[in-house]
């Protein structure tokens, strides 16, 4: 199998030249969340010191060979990627107040991703959303803003993707800051990525609540009226 020495060094597991390379991006990739993110907030000053950090392992992204790829790993693979990006591209701009601040931060951008070059709503919606036609993917995708689901600071894994997904997805939707209901009025305030994404959420008739009620812990009386809060696009830093 091919050495990774570009891992080795970073994370000086020497065992870590005998995984293969896609192994060894999951490894990393879960030493660089659990080192920069906590409580869902990025140590985007401590990855600006240690920059090399953040740019080899966009540097992994961009040469990855998901040609025997899994599925399972796929979807790992690319979830782990889009947050990496966002991070890195943040970096590349700070210090900045909103990844809105950079012109193409989502749209014009491109980066190498696996040997193709895309940008991150492409990533988004061509390499997971529309491929796996699972809305799920909304909760791990983190786009560098408060108002986004919380960034975990763990990386996601073949073998544990599918159960990320859906424990990310409870984690939000039960989440009383993130989806903010008022019984007195019975209103549910939503994020807007209900709304931008709303066809993503609607299956067999079922409305927003219908989705949202299969991951709640509590479920939200169908009759509640539906309301989108503004959404908070300054960024999500320590």
């Amino acid at each position: 199998m091919k050495k990774l020495s570009l891992v080795v060094a970073f994370i000086g597991f020497s065992s870590m030249a005998y995984c293969t390379e896609l192994e060894s991006f999951f490894k990393v990739t879960d030493v660089f969340f659990k080192r920069y993110v906590s409580n869902s907030r990025v140590d985007y000053i401590g990855i600006k010191k240690a920059s090399s950090d953040i740019e080899n392992l966009v540097k992994l992204v961009g040469t990855m060979n998901l040609e025997e790829a899994s599925v399972l790993s796929k979807k790992a693979f690319y979830v782990n990627a889009y947050n990496l990006i966002v991070i890195y591209a943040v970096i590349k701009n700070y210090p900045i107040k909103s990844p809105l601040d950079v012109s193409g931060f989502f749209d014009k951008a491109t980066y190498r991703v696996a040997g193709e070059e895309l940008t991150l709503n492409k990533l988004e919606t061509e390499k997971l959303l529309r491929t796996y036609l699972d809305s799920r993917f909304h909760f791990v995708l983190v786009c560098a803003a408060k108002s986004c689901p919380p960034l975990a600071n763990f990386a996601y894994t073949p073998d544990t993707i599918e159960q990320q997904l859906t424990e990310r997805t409870k984690l939000a939707v039960n989440d009383s800051n993130w989806l903010r209901i008022n019984p007195s009025k019975g209103i549910v305030g939503l994020s807007k990525i209900f709304d931008w994404y709303s066809s993503d959420f609607k299956s067999n008739g079922n409305i927003e609540l219908g989705w949202i009620n299969q991951y709640r812990n509590e479920k939200i009386p169908n009759s509640y009226k539906i309301e989108f809060y503004e959404y908070d696009w300054s960024l999500n830093e320590k």
